[in-house]
Formats: structure tokens, sequence, C-alpha cells
């Protein structure tokens, strides 16, 4: 148990450091000052500063991840109300800290662990997100497995970009212009949602 405390100070300095004075600015030195850690401490837990980043990006898809679909608010309203909800919650898990954010797209090294955590949060979340579309009366597309890949993908990716740099789009016009984007798509219209 203090291990993994120790462990989660460590993350939560690295956060305040890299999103205060950046990724190349933020030295394992910093980091363990600011966790009130020796650095031969840190060492044990992170053999530098790319392994904490990582950690940071791993910790950060982990907490992204529905234990059931059922944690989405997934109203039985229609079609557009449940896009606007997956929408809003992918928004939601990205708006604490764009600086941070920005930091771990642009800087981090995929380690094998980052590549297990994404691989494993993909294949959660394809399979909720399919669960859903199988159950609305109003999705039209037939390939629902693809149709899950490709929403959560876009979803996400996009979701990513536009909260990394929140100045490049009003976050509410984004919301509303994926959501009609997903939903027409869904509904096999290519027209308004």
């Amino acid at each position: 148990m203090r291990a993994e405390l120790t462990r989660e100070r460590i993350l939560n300095a690295a956060a305040h450091i890299f999103t205060e004075h950046g990724y190349a600015a933020g030295t394992t030195n910093h980091i363990a000052e600011h966790a009130r850690v020796s650095i031969g401490s840190l060492y044990q837990y992170f053999p530098n500063k790319d392994a904490i980043l990582a950690a940071l990006l791993v910790r950060h898809i982990d907490r992204g991840t529905w234990t059931e679909a059922a944690d989405l608010d997934l109203s039985e309203g229609s079609l557009q109300d449940t896009v606007r909800a997956l929408v809003r919650d992918a928004i939601d898990n990205h708006s604490d800290d764009p600086r941070l954010l920005r930091i771990m797209i642009e800087e981090a090294s995929f380690s094998q662990e980052l590549l297990d955590a994404i691989d494993r949060h993909g294949r959660l979340r394809i399979g909720q997100v399919r669960e859903v579309l199988a159950r609305h009366p109003d999705v039209r597309v037939t390939e629902l497995d693809t149709a899950a890949e490709l929403i959560l993908f876009t979803v996400e990716m996009n979701t990513h970009k536009v909260m990394a740099d929140p100045r490049s789009v009003a976050v509410a016009t984004f919301e509303t212009e994926l959501v009609n984007m997903v939903t027409r798509y869904l509904r096999g219209d290519p027209g308004r949602p």
C-alpha cells in the first residue's frame, strides 16, 4: 500500500512539473523534490522520466475506462442523446488538464505497458459501444463491430486533439458537430441528424 501511495505521489508530482515547466525542463530531480522523495526512491519506481510519462498515460487511459457500459449515462432516449452521452463522456475524461494531455500526446514513448493499456482499453470500449449500438432501435448500420471501432476511434482521437488545444474550436461546437456526424452515420443518413 505504501509503495502504491509513493508511486502515485511521484506521478502527481510529475504531472504538476510537466504542466508547469514543460516536459524538457521537467527533470527527475524536480519531480523527486516535488514528490518529497529521494531521487533514489524515484528510480526504484521509474527508470527515467519517459517511464513516468508513459505511466501517466496508462493512468489516464485506465481512468477513462468504464467498468461496464452502464457507467456511461446512455438514456433510453433518442440516438442523438445516446451519442451525445458518449461524446460528453470522452470530453469530460479529457478536460482536466489540456497542457498535460498535450504533453502526453506529443512526448510519450510507447512502452509495452502503454501499448498493452491502449489495446486493453480499446477492446473493452469497442465491446461496450457495440453493445449499446446493438440495443438501440434507431441504429441502421449492419457491421456493428466495425461501427463501434470507427466511432470509438473518431470520438477519442478528435477529443484528444480538441481538448489538448481547446482554443482550436469551441468545445460546445465540437461536441455538437461530432454528435451530429456520428448520429447521421449510425442512422445511415448523410443528411441532418
